[in-house]
């Protein structure tokens, strides 16, 4: 009889669940784990068969009351067995007494509702290409920034992460800061992935400053299309995409189990990831 074993991922673990997402056709980043595991080192669990990795899941714990669930994924050769049920239960254990997030498929929205998630908001991905302008107000990321963005940073997402920052800001990826009179008013990511580059997040005070660190990170691209994941709720925003000729095509929805987080929703014109919210 084969045993199954839940364990915490370590950093090849979640480069191969990475892999798996990249065969669902969810096109990660090209440097996506390392950052990945800065956020919480023990929220990645996998349930392994004879030493096997069968299925996988994020269960990241943001702060002292949030946390986030993603890449939630049982390979082929192992559904419909139970191992995704067991590392499901894993995560949402390792995230007892938080608000937990996810951003959920709508074929599974009926599934996470009867575990007690209700809906907040729709994303839409975003496609296209665009032509690069530089801004003078917009500038690369430097060290010197890093305090000052963290703070920045909070007032757009549930919890302070800064651990995450420091690696989600660094190279390979490209950061984006735009200083209004040497304030920050906005930042912005862009990374390679499996197919094009990822956009996100995009963090502004207001719709030019989101537009105009959208055109600074279509430089980093060089005519590649280029994937956004924007709130519905961003119409200026979207209509501006709208305009470029980008297609809107993949959708999740927001969901939470507890009280929502409380952020300044409206200066998110991406999300960071949909595997960390």
């Amino acid at each position: 009889m084969s045993e199954a074993v839940i364990r915490v991922l370590d950093l090849a673990e979640i480069e191969a669940l990475l892999g798996w997402a990249k065969a669902e056709g969810w096109n990660p980043g090209l440097a996506d784990a390392a950052p990945f595991q800065a956020a919480d080192a023990q929220g990645f669990i996998g349930c392994f068969v004879d030493g096997v990795m069968a299925a996988g899941i994020s269960a990241v714990r943001c702060g002292a009351a949030f946390g986030f669930i993603g890449l939630y994924i049982a390979h082929p050769d192992f559904r419909g067995r139970g191992y995704g049920k067991r590392v499901w239960d894993a995560g949402m254990a390792y995230l007892t007494g938080r608000t937990i997030g996810l951003d959920g498929v709508p074929e599974q929205q009926a599934n996470y509702r009867s575990m007690g998630f209700v809906p907040d908001y729709e994303t839409y991905r975003w496609s296209g290409t665009l032509e690069g302008r530089p801004h003078s107000e917009i500038c690369t990321f430097d060290a010197v920034h890093l305090p000052a963005l963290i703070e920045f940073d909070r007032r757009y997402f549930a919890e302070y992460r800064p651990e995450f920052l420091l690696n989600w800001l660094a190279l390979p990826r490209q950061t984006k800061v735009f200083l209004r009179n040497g304030v920050i008013a906005g930042y912005t990511v862009v990374r390679q992935c499996h197919e094009g580059y990822k956009i996100g997040p995009i963090l502004a005070a207001d719709f030019g400053v989101a537009r105009d660190l959208l055109f600074s990170c279509a430089i980093e691209a060089k005519g590649e299309v280029l994937h956004i994941d924007v709130p519905a709720g961003q119409i200026e925003f979207s209509k501006l995409l709208d305009g470029e000729s980008f297609a809107r095509g993949f959708r999740t929805t927001r969901m939470y189990r507890g009280t929502p987080p409380s952020f300044d929703a409206a200066g998110v014109f991406a999300v960071t990831t949909l595997e960390l919210g």
